[in-house]
């Protein structure tokens, strides 16, 4: 798969000055529902910004008023299960497992998959309209390990058991959210961190994940219903 994306763009403006590529979930009309084609071409995106030596920070964002509604369900009826998950589980271990750091630029609501792809990075900026909620909880096993790894097991085990919506402030509180952005849009600031954190040597922001991916309590290579 090559650049352009049919769901996702790719932007590299800050890559050669800054070392920071922006990359934004682009359906805004299915609310950046998480479809295979998106996923697949979000890990993609990813694994080719981790093989280039001049990425030192990669900002994930969405287009529109939510950051993303989750898996497009619609798929379920028309598309193997088998590579549904396939998709999602190396979509997964490419936020996880990237070599620099990766910053969510939370522009609204994540439900589902789209709050589980922003637990699995490694800094989450919101703003007043940013929710978290996990609705699927009547269908499917909610994702836990990441989640539990941000906010602690109590916690944890009380959002995926209930569903119930996370708002800003809460979010902030307890972890969910790194920052609450207030007087710009989101993605502004997290350009602005983005840089000030790509001011570190590539070899030093490895070590740093290499640290973190050590530390971690839960795998991010497994299926995802089990993550």
């Amino acid at each position: 798969m090559t650049a352009p994306y049919d769901f996702l763009d790719v932007d590299t403006a800050d890559l050669a000055d800054f070392g920071v590529t922006v990359l934004t979930l682009n359906r805004p009309d299915r609310k950046n529902a998480l479809s295979h084609r998106l996923r697949t071409e979000l890990a993609h995106a990813l694994e080719s910004s981790a093989d280039d030596p001049h990425c030192r920070a990669v900002i994930l964002t969405g287009r529109g008023t939510v950051f993303s509604a989750g898996f497009d369900l619609s798929e379920f009826r028309t598309v193997d299960e088998k590579t549904l998950w396939a998709s999602s589980d190396r979509m997964n271990v490419a936020v996880a497992t990237h070599p620099v750091p990766v910053i969510v630029a939370l522009n609204g609501p994540a439900y589902a998959g789209g709050a589980d792809l922003a637990v699995l990075a490694d800094i989450r900026l919101g703003d007043r309209y940013t929710t978290f909620s996990h609705p699927e909880r009547t269908a499917f096993p909610v994702v836990y390990g990441p989640l539990a790894e941000c906010v602690g097991c109590t916690r944890a085990r009380e959002l995926v058991l209930t569903g119930r919506v996370v708002e800003a402030t809460e979010a902030l509180g307890i972890g969910l959210l790194t920052e609450v952005v207030h007087d710009r849009p989101v993605l502004d600031r997290a350009r602005e961190l983005a840089r000030d954190v790509a001011r570190t040597p590539r070899d030093v922001l490895e070590q740093m994940r290499r640290k973190f991916d050590a530390a971690r309590r839960y795998d991010p290579r497994v299926h995802t219903l089990a993550l």
